[in-house]
This record gives C-alpha cells, sequence and structure tokens, in this order.
C-alpha cells in the first residue's frame, strides 16, 4: 500500500464480485452498466471531471452570452442497435431522434445545385434505387456504375483478412468509379463515418460501414442527431444511470497502475484530484477490471503478459477531426444538416438550439474530418477559408454578421483506419484472468464511431462476467458481432 493511502477498497455487489472500470467514455460507461445490472459492485474512474469521452460537452463564454458546445458532431443510424440500446438504457433515446427516412441534402458549390441521398421502403437494393436515379450529382453513367459497385460491395465479407489489408480507393477504382463518384458518393458517406479518405481506408472497414447502413436493411443508413447538447446524455443522464445501479464513480481520478493483487484480483493505484485533498492516492481491490482508455493509455497500463505483443497498440494510428463553430446574427440554414460538394466544407449542422444560444441568430457547426492537413492551423487562417465558402453555399450568409467563430480540435478523435489496422487490433479478453479491454479502437470489427465503442462496452463486460465463473448475459438486442453498425 502506498505510504499515507487509503486501505484498498472491496465492496462486493449482489454477486458477490467486484469490477474497477478504468475510462468513463461510451465503452466505460457501458462496460459499468453492464456489471452493475449483473450484480457486480462497480467503480468507474474517470480522468476528466465530465463522463462522455470524446462525445461530450463543455461550456463557452461567447460575446454572444454562454454557450453549451458539444466537442465534436457526432450523429448515428438506425442500425446502430448497441448505441440505442445505450440511449434507451440511460434514458435518453427520445433526444435523440432519427429520420422517418434517409434523407441527406448535399449541396454542389460550384453550381449551386441542391441534390438528395433518399431512400424508400422498397426492399434492398431497391429502397435506394429511386433516390441514386435522381441523384443530380453524377452522370447517368456514374449512377449506374455506382449501383453495380454497391452491389458488388454488399458481396463482400468484412471479416474476410485478406479485405483489411486492401485499400477502398483501389477497390473503388477496380470496380469503376470516377473520381466525381467517389467525390459525390463514396466519400461524402466514407469519410465522415471512417474519418479517413478512401485511399487510406482498410476495404475491410468500408465495406462494414456500406453493407451495413446501406445494403443490410431499407432503413438501416436513416440519420439520428441528438436535440440535445452530448453532455446531456452521454454524461448527465448516463450518471445517473450510473448512480441508480449502484456505481461508485469519480471523476477527476488518474489511474497511476494496475497490478496483481496480494491476495488475488487486481490493485488499481490512482491519485484523484478532487477538492478537498488534491492529489489523494487511492487503491482499490477488484475481481476484474477493465481498461477503458485509448489504445496509448492502455498500452502505459497494461501489466507484463497481459497481451502477446503489447507494442502493436502503439502502432494504432489516431485520425483528427476539426469542427468550427460559427454564430450568425440570423438565421442562414433552413435545414438541420446538409453535405458540400466541391467545397473544404464537409458537413454543417443547426446546433442553435442545442447550444442554448439566446437572443436570436444561429450557430452552425461543420465537422472536418480526416483533417490532417488542417488540425494545427490558425485560427485566422480557417476563419479566412470558411466564412467565404459558408457565404458561397448560403446566399443568406452573404449579408449576415458573425457574432462568434471558434474552432475546436480532436487531434486524437478516432483510431486511424488505414490499411492493415485489423490485425493489430486487440480482443477484449486479455491473457490474465480478469483484466479486459475496451474501446472503440479494440477488435469489434467495426469503425471508430459511438456504436462501435458501445459494442466494445458490452463485449468487455461480457468477458469480465466470464472470468468471474458467471454464465455471459445475453448482448443487448442487435449488440452481436453478426450483426452491423457504423
Amino acid at each position: 500500500m502506498t505510504p499515507g493511502s487509503a486501505p484498498p477498497v472491496r465492496a462486493a455487489g449482489r454477486s458477490g464480485r467486484t469490477a474497477v472500470v478504468v475510462g468513463g467514455g461510451l465503452a466505460g460507461t457501458t462496460a459499468a452498466l453492464r456489471l452493475a445490472d449483473a450484480g457486480v459492485a462497480v467503480t468507474l474512474l474517470e480522468t476528466r471531471p465530465r463522463l462522455g469521452g470524446l462525445a461530450s460537452s463543455f461550456r463557452r463564454d461567447s460575446p454572444v452570452g454562454p454557450l453549451t458546445v458539444d466537442n465534436g458532431q457526432h450523429v448515428h443510424l438506425r442500425c446502430c442497435t448497441a448505441y440505442q440500446w445505450f440511449l434507451h438504457r440511460v434514458g435518453a433515446a427520445a433526444r435523440a431522434p432519427l429520420q422517418h427516412r434517409l434523407d441527406v441534402p448535399v449541396l454542389d458549390a460550384a453550381t449551386g445545385r441542391l441534390g438528395r441521398l433518399r431512400r424508400t421502403a422498397l426492399p434492398v437494393p431497391l429502397h435506394l434505387a429511386a433516390g441514386l436515379a435522381a441523384y443530380p450529382h453524377l452522370s447517368p453513367a456514374e449512377r449506374a456504375s455506382a449501383a453495380r459497385a454497391a452491389l458488388a460491395l454488399g458481396r463482400l465479407d468484412p471479416d474476410d483478412p485478406a479485405l483489411d489489408g486492401a485499400d477502398f480507393a483501389s477497390w473503388l477504382r477496380r470496380n469503376g468509379q470516377s473520381a466525381r463518384a467517389v467525390d459525390a458518393l463514396w466519400e461524402l458517406v466514407g469519410v465522415p463515418t471512417l474519418n479517413a479518405r478512401a485511399a487510406d481506408s482498410s476495404l475491410g472497414l468500408a465495406a462494414r460501414v456500406f453493407r451495413t447502413g446501406l445494403l443490410t436493411t431499407p432503413g438501416g443508413a436513416d440519420i439520428g442527431v441528438s436535440h440535445a447538447p452530448l453532455g446531456d446524455l452521454h454524461d448527465g443522464l448516463a450518471r445517473a444511470a450510473l448512480d441508480r445501479a449502484g456505481v461508485r464513480t469519480l471523476p477527476h481520478t488518474r489511474v497511476r497502475a494496475v497490478s496483481r493483487a496480494p491476495y488475488g484480483g487486481w490493485r488499481v493505484a490512482a491519485s484523484r484530484r478532487a477538492e478537498p485533498v488534491r492529489g489523494r492516492p487511492e487503491e482499490l481491490d477488484a475481481d476484474a477490471v477493465v481498461l477503458a482508455v485509448p489504445q496509448h493509455e492502455a498500452y502505459r497500463l497494461l501489466p507484463d503478459g497481459a497481451l502477446p505483443e503489447p507494442d502493436r497498440l502503439l502502432r494504432i494510428g489516431d485520425a483528427p477531426i476539426l469542427n468550427v463553430h460559427v454564430v450568425y446574427d440570423r438565421r442562414v440554414l433552413r435545414r438541420p444538416f446538409f453535405a458540400a460538394l466541391g467545397s473544404p466544407v464537409q458537413w454543417v449542422f443547426d446546433r442553435t438550439g442545442p447550444s442554448g444560444l439566446s437572443g436570436g441568430g444561429q450557430y452552425l457547426a461543420l465537422s472536418q474530418s480526416a483533417a490532417a492537413d488542417e488540425i494545427d492551423t490558425p485560427v485566422a487562417d480557417l476563419r479566412r477559408r470558411y466564412l467565404p465558402e459558408l457565404a458561397r453555399l448560403l446566399p443568406a450568409a452573404r449579408s449576415a454578421a458573425v457574432r462568434d467563430f471558434f474552432v475546436t480540435r480532436e487531434r486524437a478523435a478516432t483510431f486511424a483506419p488505414a490499411p492493415g489496422v485489423g490485425r493489430l487490433r486487440p480482443p477484449a479478453r486479455t491473457a490474465l484472468p480478469g483484466l479486459v479491454l475496451a474501446g472503440a479502437w479494440t477488435d469489434t470489427g467495426w469503425p471508430a464511431t459511438m456504436e462501435g465503442a458501445v459494442r466494445s462496452g458490452v463485449e468487455a463486460a461480457r468477458e469480465a462476467l466470464g472470468g468471474h465463473g458467471r454464465p455471459h448475459d445475453r448482448p443487448p438486442h442487435g449488440t452481436e458481432r453478426r450483426t452491423a453498425a457504423v
């Protein structure tokens, strides 16, 4: 025991078992809820003052008054069955509704022409036929070629190791996709979902995205957008659900080490930065530990022998996302969101309501994925680049005054879905019983999304319960590995 520290904490739950979950993002929160629901006494440790990880919110003192800002724009799809379970579990489903049917406005900056990617209620693949036939940003020949490529993509097995080592762009070229088709269709969906251009994306992960969202069920790609700040869902409501489940949640807590406890199980050494005692060390003993932290942090905490090749974790790269936030003095966008072509602008969302903006005006959030070239660009340069682009896309913005402009940057927003990343991603189970991994970067088979994070938490809890000698719980409906979500 560390000198001056409290005795190790061990409080058994209904099952007589205990667990410590390290990390309060979606993966860790999910694992904690699942374990608590199974009767395990759970302690959840989070370095930050809030839960939610990379899908959270913060308060900004803006020139227009206080704003609640999501650290990045996150959406989910109808096929995201695990994330929808999470929303229901914490009582947040009504705050993140889904479209009745897929409808994505796509605006061409060069021509000003608006197109829409839509579906009908017809069976797969006919549900996309009418929308693709009317899509004005592709020629008739490109639409026909895209339909053939979609059918070919639907025949691929995303779990085939050969697909993991190939890149998506090469496959698109081999299947007759023009540069315009890649920009106006394939990367329109793939870049925000994978956080990478087609040339930098594993074909296996791309096949997972398109097969699941577009080629499995007619409504799989219907889009859900939170009508509340993400912090309300992933922190406020999630923390209340954890409290009701009996989880002990400790924010402001940094884990220093994970080791074997002297009499079996695991010991977690942590330092709490909360008042009134700053830096107070604490040790917690538990039957199981879930490491739901980024891959580089997991590498730091893993005891020897946990993984056969732990250095592989360091080879899983990070990919950034840039978010540009603009507050106008009037309404300039009549839709909840749109995607842009022929512009550095990718996707634009109206976040006026969730931000709490008062006194009129409109708050737009631009989500810029695969942003390695811009992630360190000064705010003044980004302002000079993006305000004229918004004026080009939105005529009403040309006469509107900008009341606030700011940028949020997530340099490690997701793991990089590069070809070959699949063989680097570890499973939830380690070689040390009772020690499991969680996070979208683990071997879920899915890209780094909220859905992937929740799935990893479900799998980690299942492994931890198995390590306790208990039968595995059935996962939430739809989270079995054979079903897909993006």
